[in-house]
């Protein structure tokens, strides 16, 4: 019981918790913020650390939870602004950015916050129910798993604009499956050990095809007025089925926000297409960033990078002081969105586009080397060739999500 009081009547546990919080808080920022990056890298480096800072161990995993929330809130933008995503959001990368190229850039930042905002408003209430019934409905679930995402598959390939894109976008889905088959099991030799191939594998699949095409253009045009153009029941629909799919598949190993996302997607209203996957992408990503952590108290295995981190250093599972920590990391982020997105797109609307786009593009190759080596660098250029595909048959690229999904269906 100590443990669960501590924060509450020990003033210098109070304050050294909300210090190590505000530390992961910037790195989230810092994370969110430059392309390629994730709170994943800086929780692993925190759990390698972890032993030597004279500290509560709680304390570090304060800084890991803190890190991963903002993260979730704040990666969106560099998805709005350059169209480079990271795992979480490439289903909304291509959405968003035509958002932004239609001048409704500002309107696409306040959906992402509010889809993340509602996540986490919906998180506490509904941890202790959707736990009651994953431990009861996992082992069905995970022996049913490929035949689920499959079912997924399917409905995104059959609701193509025409015959051609369909078949393209198969094509693109088995092509960037074998893809995922071939290199996310690779473990390369890299400066950095806390990288691997996601890093390369969706800054190319999502992030350098928008770069190459941006190339020579005119950047990011004059933002219009941040008014959010979704009426209340099409945006609670799509922030409910993000944040469900993303709590569902927190318990779920080796499923991700990304195909969470992309389970969502079906549930999105068709009216309001790219404003809905923005908001359910969003609620995916922050609402499984929250209840992977409650998977990991209640099934004792970590099924994210920071809950891997949190595993690795031995934090205590004290869930109370966890919880408030996400609680209060996610009013930082919700309102570094709006104070860090609105300045984000002018900065980049400003800049010289093509100059901007090489400098990006040379910005993810450095990060893949960093993270795999020159495998990474191998990974990276070919996935950005597989990524520029999908468009030219007119098919979305979310069918690229094959990457994960693939590997995951073949067991």
């Amino acid at each position: 019981m100590d443990a669960l009081v501590r924060p509450v009547v020990d003033p210098t546990f109070a304050a050294g918790a909300l210090g190590f919080l505000l530390g992961g808080v910037a790195l989230g920022t810092a994370s969110g913020l430059v392309p390629g990056l994730h709170a994943n890298n800086f929780a692993l480096l925190l759990a390698g650390f972890a032993p030597s800072v004279p500290a509560d161990p709680l304390f570090v995993g304060v800084a890991m939870i803190g890190a991963g929330v903002v993260h979730s809130f704040l990666d969106i933008v560099p998805a709005l602004a350059l169209g480079v995503p990271d795992a979480a959001t490439a289903v909304a990368a291509l959405p968003g950015h035509r958002l932004v190229i239609a001048g409704r850039g500002r309107e696409a930042v306040r959906l992402s916050a509010v889809g993340s905002g509602l996540a986490v408003a919906l998180a506490v209430p509904l941890a202790v129910p959707i736990t009651w019934l994953m431990l009861r409905w996992y082992p069905p679930m995970r022996a049913h798993l490929p035949v689920l995402l499959a079912g997924v598959v399917a409905v995104l390939v059959l609701t193509e604009s025409s015959r051609r894109a369909a078949v393209g976008g198969l094509v693109a889905f088995l092509a960037s499956a074998a893809l995922g088959l071939a290199t996310l099991d690779a473990d390369p030799a890299a400066p950095l050990s806390v990288g691997g191939v996601l890093a390369p594998l969706f800054a190319g699949l999502f992030g350098v095809p928008v770069l190459v095409d941006a190339l020579g253009g005119e950047g990011v045009p004059p933002q219009a007025d941040p008014r959010i153009a979704m009426d209340a029941r099409d945006l609670g629909t799509s922030a409910g089925a993000g944040s469900l799919a993303g709590a569902v598949v927190g318990y779920i190993p080796g499923v991700s926000a990304a195909i969470a996302a992309v389970a969502a997607m079906p549930a999105v209203p068709r009216e309001s297409a790219d404003r809905g996957f923005v908001v359910a992408t969003s609620g995916a990503n922050t609402a499984n960033t929250v209840f992977a952590l409650f998977a990991l108290v209640a099934l004792g295995t970590p099924r994210t990078g920071v809950t891997v981190a949190l595993d690795r250093a031995g934090v205590p599972f004290a869930l109370p002081i966890l919880i408030v920590a996400a609680a209060t990391a996610a009013c930082f982020g919700f309102a570094l969105v709006l104070l860090v997105g609105d300045p984000y797109l002018r900065v980049v609307g400003n800049a010289d586009y093509t100059r901007l786009s090489v400098g990006v593009l040379g910005l993810l190759a450095l990060l893949s080397y960093a993270f795999a080596g020159g495998f990474g660098v191998g990974v990276l250029l070919v996935a950005g060739a597989l990524g520029l595909f999908p468009p030219r048959v007119g098919a979305r690229r979310v069918h690229l999500m094959g990457v994960l999904i693939g590997p995951l269906i073949v067991g």
